[in-house]
């Protein structure tokens, strides 16, 4: 079952700042995002369990918890799914470590990449980036709007946008086709996680309301 994309945390745990990752997570899931994804590159297994298991009692099952590339910390946490970027472990090789019932998000950064999603495989995908950002340095080309909107077309399964957005992004969002906003410094690199979370949640919920 596709959780609810409408606001989708990506942690980030620099700009956490000494607020941290599970507080920023537990703030940000009171304003009303309901997936958080911990990305945490360059760390060990360990690390990344252990930073798990803090944003997971920081949100208390009230949102679907995401861990980014590590299928073994994702096990050893029994998280709610995997998301794998197009130079991971393959999609294929992921479902038959986690089984059926988990989630799977893949990235997906071209319409050709988004033409080979398999359904059966795949739960939702993460589309982009829409514009260049710092919080992941060496991604693939932005490709704006239009470029989404030709992804979501190709893909046989509800995304994303991520890359550079905010609650501003919205209503093009939105016309592109995508279910949600997967946000890092909309909310991480905010004084107000809850606020942030909120007015993203809000922005999305009208135009997705108005365009039904």
């Amino acid at each position: 079952m596709t959780p609810d994309l409408t606001c989708y945390l990506v942690l980030d745990e620099a700009l956490c700042g000494a607020r941290g990752m599970a507080e920023t997570a537990a703030q940000a899931v009171a304003g009303g995002a309901r997936v958080v994804q911990l990305r945490m590159k360059d760390v060990s297994t360990e690390r990344r369990i252990a930073a798990g298991r803090a944003v997971q009692a920081a949100i208390a099952g009230r949102a679907t918890f995401i861990v980014n590339d590590d299928v073994e910390a994702a096990c050893g946490l029994d998280a709610d799914g995997v998301h794998v970027g197009q130079g991971d472990m393959a999609p294929a090789r992921v479902r038959a470590l986690i089984g059926p019932e988990k989630l799977l998000g893949l990235s997906v950064e071209t319409e050709a990449q988004a033409r080979r999603v398999d359904a059966r495989i795949v739960d939702h995908i993460g589309a982009g980036p829409v514009r260049a950002t710092a919080t992941k340095p060496g991604h693939a080309a932005p490709v704006g709007w239009d470029g989404i909107a030709r992804i979501v077309a190709a893909a046989p399964v509800p995304a994303v946008a991520i890359g550079g957005v905010t609650a501003a992004d919205a209503a093009p969002a939105v016309r592109a086709g995508v279910h949600g906003l997967a946000v890092v410094s909309a909310i991480c690199g905010q004084e107000d996680p809850e606020a942030a979370a909120r007015a993203i949640c809000a922005a999305m919920t009208r135009e997705l309301e108005g365009a039904a």
